[in-house]
C-alpha cells in the first residue's frame, strides 16, 4: 500500500447478499475444477480477497457508528451490517466446512497452515442457519447498550460531561470531588437500571438459546468456541483464577493498605481506589496535539520501526483520540485488511489513562502493521488473549520514556501503573468468573446476578467498600463494563496477557534491546499459532503453568517496596 494513504481515502463497497453469494459460487466452482496446487491456491486467494473486502467494510461501518452514535446514516449502516452479517457468516462457515472435510486437506494445510484449520474447527461449531435471527437480535441489543452509555449527559458543577468526561473527576486529588463524581456517575446507572437489566437479561437468554440450538449445554462452551480458544479450556482458566487468588490478592491487599497510609485514611473507599497518594495522579503535561508530538519523539527514540509507523498513522489520520458528544466510550484498535493499515480509537480526558490507553492501542496497531503481509486474514490478528500481549506489553516497554509525558512525575507514574496492574488481575478474574456464573444460570433474575457479582467481589476484591454509592453497593458495578454486554468471556484475556506483559517488563529492566526485539518478533508472527505457542516462542511462561505468577509478583512486591 501507499505510505501516504489517508483515512478519508478509504472507500469500501457495501456488499449485498446476492453479490457475495455469486462470488462464493465462483470460488466453489474454481475449487471444483482445480486439478493443480497452483489452481487451488488461485481459488483460495479469491476467497481471501473477498474476506478482506468484507472485513474492511464491516470494520469501517462499525468505526463510523462508534465515532458518532447519533448519526442516523451511520446507525442505519450499522443496522444493515448487523442484519447481513449472519448471512455472510453462513457462506464463510460453509466454505470452512468444505475445506475441513476435503479429501485434499493435507495439501490445503500445506498451502494455508494448520493453525487456520484449527481455528476453523472451532468456528464451524459456532454457527448454523437456525441462529441467524438470534445473531441479528444479539447485535441489536449490544448496539442499544452502546448507545445508552454513549448518551450519558452528566451534570457536574458547571459542566455537562459524558462517561469518559466524568472519569477525570473520579481521579481528582480532592477526596470530596472524587466522591461527588462517583455519585454523579453511578446516578446515571441507577436512573437506567431497568434498561440495563433488561438488555442484559435478554442477551443472556438469547445466547443460551443459541447455545442450545447448536448442541451446547449452555453458552459457556459456545462462548469459548466463539473466542477461538483452541489450546486451553475452562478448567485451565479456573486453575489460573485460583492462582491469582492465592498469589496476587494478598499483594493487592498490601497495595490498598499502603494507599490508606499515604492518603491518611482509616479505610479506603471505592472513590479512593483511583488515587495512590495525596498528590493525586500524575497528569500529562500538555494537550492532545502536544501528546502526539511527545509520542512521536518517544517512538523515534525506542525503535525506527515504531517511529516510522506512528508517523504514518498520524499523517494518515488513523487516530481518533478526542472525546465528543455521541462518541462511543472506551478505546479499541480496528483495521482495514484491504489496505493493510490499522486505526486507533480512544477518548482522551486529560488523565494519566490517556497515556495508558493510547500506548495500549498503539501496541495492537503496531502488531497489525507488523503482520499485515501474512497471507491469511486469519493470521493478521491472533486470538484475543494473544492480541492483548502486544498492547499491554507496550505499556511497560514505554516506561523509560514516561518523562516525556509526566516530567518529574514519571517515577510516580511507573509506580502507580505497576500497582494498578496488580490490582487489575483480581478484578479481571472477577469479571470472568462472574460471567461463568451468569451463563451457567441463565434464568437468574437481575437481583441474583448482582448477588453473583457481590460473591466475586468478596473473593477477588475483599477490600472493596462502596459507602452510600447505591448502585455498586447493591452489586451493579459490573454494568459499566462493556465487555460483559458486548464481548462475553473477553476479559480474562487481559489478565492472561498482563502476566506475559509483566514478564516483558522484567526483561526490559535488565536487557531492553532483547526485550524489544522479542516483542517485535512476536508482533510479526501475528496469529500464526495459538496462545501458548506464541508465548513460548517469545520466551514467555504461559500463565497456565503452575507458579507462573511467582516471579512477577515477587518483583512487583520488591519494586513497590511492599
Amino acid at each position: 500500500m501507499s505510505q501516504t494513504i489517508n483515512f478519508a481515502e478509504i472507500e469500501v463497497e457495501t456488499p449485498t447478499i446476492e453479490q457475495v453469494t455469486a462470488e462464493y459460487d465462483r470460488i466453489n466452482t474454481a475449487l471444483d475444477r482445480a486439478s493443480t496446487t497452483a489452481a487451488k491456491h488461485k481459488a483460495l486467494q479469491q476467497w481471501e480477497d473477498l474476506r478482506r473486502r468484507l472485513e474492511s467494510w464491516s470494520a469501517l461501518t462499525s468505526l463510523h457508528f462508534s465515532q458518532d452514535t447519533t448519526n442516523e446514516a451511520y446507525k442505519q449502516a450499522q443496522e444493515y451490517r448487523d442484519e447481513l452479517q449472519p448471512k455472510l457468516t453462513a457462506l464463510e462457515i460453509a466454505m470452512k466446512r468444505r475445506l475441513l472435510n476435503s479429501q485434499e486437506r493435507s495439501e490445503l494445510e500445506a498451502i494455508l497452515g494448520k493453525q487456520a484449520f484449527n481455528l476453523w474447527s472451532a468456528d464451524v461449531t459456532t454457527f448454523e442457519p437456525a441462529i441467524e435471527s438470534d445473531l441479528v437480535q444479539e447485535s441489536q441489543l449490544v448496539n442499544q447498550y452502546v448507545e445508552l452509555l454513549a448518551s450519558a449527559e452528566i451534570k457536574f458543577g458547571k459542566e455537562t460531561v459524558n462517561l469518559s468526561g466524568i472519569a477525570k473527576y473520579t481521579q481528582e486529588r480532592d477526596r470530596q470531588t472524587r466522591y461527588q463524581a462517583e455519585k454523579a456517575r453511578w446516578n446515571f446507572f441507577s436512573q437506567h437500571q431497568s434498561q440495563l437489566d433488561s438488555i442484559y437479561d435478554r442477551l443472556v437468554k438469547l445466547r443460551h438459546q443459541m447455545a442450545r440450538k447448536l448442541g451446547y449445554d449452555n453458552y459457556i462452551g459456545l462462548g469459548y468456541k466463539r473466542m477461538q480458544r483452541i489450546d486451553y479450556n475452562q478448567s485451565d482458566v479456573e486453575s489460573y483464577r485460583n492462582e491469582v487468588v492465592d498469589r496476587v490478592v494478598p499483594l493487592a491487599q498490601k497495595i490498598i493498605a499502603r494507599k490508606a497510609e499515604k492518603l491518611n485514611l482509616d479505610r479506603v473507599c471505592f472513590w479512593d481506589e483511583s488515587v495512590f497518594d495525596l498528590q493525586g495522579n500524575p497528569q500529562p503535561q500538555g494537550n492532545h496535539d502536544w501528546m502526539l508530538q511527545q509520542a512521536q519523539t518517544m517512538f523515534d527514540a525506542m525503535h525506527p520501526e515504531l517511529g516510522s509507523f506512528f508517523k504514518m498513522m498520524v499523517a494518515g489520520n488513523f487516530i481518533d483520540l478526542k472525546t465528543r458528544p455521541g462518541k462511543a466510550g472506551g478505546g479499541f484498535c480496528t483495521g482495514f485488511p484491504t489496505e493493510g493499515v490499522p486505526y486507533i480509537f480512544a477518548n482522551f480526558n486529560h488523565t494519566k489513562g490517556d497515556v495508558e490507553v493510547f500506548t495500549h492501542e498503539m501496541g495492537h496497531a503496531f502488531q497489525a502493521w507488523q503482520s499485515r503481509n501474512l497471507p491469511l486474514i486469519d493470521y493478521l490478528w491472533p486470538t484475543l488473549e494473544s492480541c492483548e500481549i502486544h498492547s499491554m506489553s507496550l505499556e511497560f516497554l514505554t516506561w523509560s520514556q514516561m518523562d516525556k509525558f509526566f516530567g518529574d512525575d514519571a517515577d510516580r507514574f511507573r509506580e502507580i501503573h505497576l500497582a494498578e496492574s496488580i490490582l487489575f488481575l483480581p478484578y479481571g478474574c472477577a469479571v470472568d468468573h462472574f460471567q461463568h456464573l451468569v451463563y451457567a444460570n441463565p434464568e437468574a433474575t437481575p437481583q441474583e446476578r448482582n448477588q453473583m457479582w457481590q460473591q466475586m467481589e468478596a473473593r477477588y476484591l475483599p477490600w472493596r467498600e462502596y459507602g452510600d454509592l447505591e448502585h455498586p453497593a447493591q452489586g451493579g458495578l459490573w454494568q459499566e463494563k462493556q465487555h460483559i454486554y458486548c464481548y462475553p468471556f473477553y476479559y480474562i484475556d487481559y489478565t492472561l496477557a498482563l502476566c506475559c506483559a509483566m514478564q516483558f517488563w522484567l526483561k526490559a529492566e535488565s536487557d531492553f534491546p532483547t526485550a524489544l526485539a522479542d516483542y517485535i518478533a512476536l508482533c510479526q508472527r501475528g496469529g500464526q499459532a495459538p496462545f501458548q505457542s506464541l508465548t513460548s516462542s517469545a520466551n514467555l511462561v504461559s500463565p497456565f503453568k503452575s507458579g507462573s505468577l511467582a516471579d512477577v509478583v515477587q518483583k512487583a512486591q520488591d519494586f513497590l517496596k511492599l
